[in-house]
């Protein structure tokens, strides 16, 4: 058995990954959302404070390749449970936000053996309504602003000059807008059969949201989460969205460490 990553890339059964660690201690693995990586945001290097956090990039996006044998959530979330495996990590924390916090749910509904706590940030993958009823807003039908609108407490901060942007830069963003596509269009950014698997997670789990997230609604979506897993708690942070560790970065490390030491 392994006990480091590799700085940078990663190669596991043929699965190639662009991954980053910070910091030390007990594995903090982070599970990014459909807008990619946020390796140089604040909230990164503040969770790198509590433990050694581990950051891959899911195949499709940012910088690592295509996969044909990986195109659907089942097939990442199993892909992490091998990399825990194959890196003899044990205790581990798993930080997942929206499209990264439906991977989560299904890495713990299929193992809990080396999780030790599960941070679910503003998760998708459930169906809450009726097969009529359209849970989660259409981001690919909908203006760019809409999305933006109901996704951030400040828009401002989604604010894009494309113009600045370089050729590798723009790849990047057309890659996570492919790859999302391809990981959540259908069934939309759901698992049918998820919801009722939810009772199988046997480890403390924490579902942090925005207090403003009108993309999925703490409310209604994050209750319908919470009460599926049995113990979990429901936290919302104020002037938040959907991404709450990018516009409250603090705020969200400090409801994270909060909920690592009370358990």
């Amino acid at each position: 058995m392994k006990s480091r990553i590799p700085s940078g890339q990663l190669t596991l059964h043929s699965v190639q990954l662009e991954i980053h660690e910070h910091g030390q201690g007990r594995p903090i693995l982070v599970l990014h959302g459909e807008d990619g990586p946020h390796r140089q945001a604040p909230f990164f290097s503040l969770l790198a404070k509590e433990g050694r956090a581990i950051l891959p990039t899911h195949p499709g996006f940012g910088q690592s390749p295509d996969m044909a044998n990986i195109d659907t959530v089942d097939d990442l979330a199993y892909l992490y449970l091998d990399v825990l495996d194959a890196y003899d990590l044990h205790n581990v924390v798993v930080v997942g936000c929206s499209l990264g916090g439906w991977i989560a749910a299904e890495m713990a509904v299929k193992s809990t053996a080396r999780l030790s706590q599960l941070v679910l940030v503003a998760p998708v993958g459930i169906k809450v309504g009726d097969r009529e009823t359209r849970d989660i807003p259409d981001i690919f039908a909908l203006p760019a602003e809409e999305v933006t609108r109901l996704q951030y407490y400040d828009p401002s901060m989604a604010g894009v000059d494309y113009a600045t942007l370089s050729d590798d830069e723009l790849t990047v963003i057309a890659r996570n807008r492919e790859a999302t596509a391809l990981y959540a269009w259908e069934p939309y950014f759901h698992n049918p059969k998820l919801r009722q698997r939810l009772h199988r997670i046997s480890v403390p789990t924490l579902l942090l949201w925005g207090a403003s997230d009108r993309f999925v609604t703490p409310g209604y979506y994050g209750t319908a989460y919470r009460d599926a897993i049995p113990g979990a708690q429901l936290d919302v942070i104020d002037q938040a969205g959907h991404w709450p560790h990018v516009e409250q970065p603090e705020m969200f490390v400090e409801r994270v460490r909060s909920f690592l030491v009370s358990v």
